[in-house]
């Protein structure tokens, strides 16, 4: 009964985190797993969602293209927020459409070698529907948070940058209060 209440007054206060509504996945969805390249620190290598879940939850965020003004922004905040993630027992995760050269240089110079940022191809963007409309080939600004489960616990999409590290990491928290 404790746990019952304890994951009910979690999902509340999900509840009052905006999420836009734009996003296909809904809160509940299992993510689609994949495995692909990214870089931490600079240095390649292999992500597989289904093997960052073992450790928590994960913080899969979408964004256009490394080194424009608002993915630079939105990286260096999750960069300085990464602390307060891992107390959360969260992984961060920048997805987008760039070469993994590229999000290799963006992990050192943007991300401040905190947390990984990984080659999202056609396929990723189109089962996490995060393709941004004016712009083939790229991903539109879309957050999740996604339970140890597989199953989204939060998201929200806005393409301002503005409340995407605030949001999740409030949904992070409380997921970890509801334990």
């Amino acid at each position: 009964m404790k746990t019952y209440l304890a994951a009910l007054a979690a999902a509340a206060v999900l509840l009052t985190i905006p999420a836009a509504a734009s996003a296909a996945l809904s809160v509940g969805a299992k993510a689609p797993d994949f495995t692909t390249r990214g870089a931490l620190a600079g240095k390649v290598r292999q992500i597989h969602l289904a093997d960052e879940l073992k450790k928590g939850p994960v913080v899969l965020y979408f964004f256009p293209a490394a080194f424009t003004p608002g993915c630079t922004a939105e990286a260096r905040e999750f960069a300085d927020a990464t602390d307060d993630f891992k107390k959360a027992g969260a992984t961060v995760i920048g997805m987008s459409a760039d070469p993994v050269d590229k999000l290799a240089k963006f992990s050192v110079e943007e991300c401040r070698n905190k947390f990984t940022v990984a080659s999202a191809g056609p396929g990723v963007i189109s089962g996490y529907d995060v393709a941004l409309p004016q712009k083939a080939g790229l991903s539109n600004r879309t957050s999740y948070v996604i339970a140890p489960t597989g199953r989204v616990a939060y998201v929200h999409s806005d393409l301002s940058y503005a409340a995407h590290v605030k949001n999740t990491l409030a949904a992070v928290q409380a997921m970890k209060t509801s334990k």
